[in-house]
């Protein structure tokens, strides 16, 4: 039996059996990991409420055939209480724990920027200081940049030019100028992908300032960006859409 400890955040649990919880977690060395918290759902269980979705966990597990299990677990930070209590935090942080799975994608590959971000993102979130759709959108798009997807925004993501970039175009990696534009191209507003550029930035203060009508194509482009190049579309992402505030 082979003993390891680590610290995660909590993206999903599934039932497994009568009593017992498959446990997918991010973690700060191991990156991705599923493990089998044995007997959690039993009301009398040691640590079943530290293990669930939001939660910055530090974790003891030992190494199994198909699957780990966890042996301890002791809450870092709960996330959850002021996550749960919003729906557009809510959604938003779903949408953030669906994402980070998937772009992970492969068990047991370190991603320690990856967690970090996940990290950042909720610690944000809860903190309330942004609205939630923006908080998101600059995880989505540090997320995709981490992982080597970043959009082009400020020059031609087909020939480089730094002028005269008058659309955007998802399967060609971002902005494109009027030269190379391709079919399927969309006419954003310049605001829209100025603010997906303070997102990825990390301007808080001109992200705060930005209009309703330019975050909601902004969120649209980001939304599109990020399905285009994952396998899996990220479902949670729909009730974002529909938790946005009307204009």
């Amino acid at each position: 039996m082979s003993l390891y400890r680590d610290e995660g955040v909590v993206l999903r649990t599934q039932k497994l059996g009568e009593a017992d919880r498959i446990v997918t977690l991010l973690t700060r060395r191991t990156g991705l990991v599923r493990a089998v918290g044995k007997g959690v759902r039993r009301t009398k269980s040691r640590f079943g409420a530290r293990l669930e979705p939001f939660t910055h966990v530090d974790v003891q597990l030992y190494t199994g055939r198909t699957l780990d299990v966890i042996t301890q677990a002791e809450t870092v930070r709960a996330y959850g209480e002021p996550i749960v209590a919003d729906y557009a935090r809510y959604t938003a942080a779903t949408a953030m724990l669906e994402t980070a799975e998937k772009i992970v994608a492969v068990e047991k590959d370190p991603a320690l920027r990856q967690f970090l971000l996940l990290i950042g993102a909720l610690r944000t979130l809860g903190e309330g200081g942004h609205a939630p759709r923006l908080v998101l959108d600059a995880f989505l798009l540090r997320s995709l940049a981490v992982a080597g997807y970043a959009p082009a925004l400020d020059e031609c993501a087909r020939c480089g030019a730094r002028s005269g970039l008058r659309g955007f175009a998802v399967h060609a990696g971002g902005a494109v100028c009027s030269v190379c534009r391709p079919h399927g191209a969309v006419n954003p507003a310049p605001e829209s992908v100025r603010l997906m550029g303070a997102l990825l930035g990390g301007d808080w203060p001109a992200a705060d300032a930005s209009e309703e009508r330019h975050r909601s194509e902004c969120s649209g482009l980001v939304a599109a960006y990020l399905q285009w190049h994952l396998e899996n579309g990220i479902r949670s992402l729909r009730l974002v859409e529909r938790s946005a505030p009307a204009e």
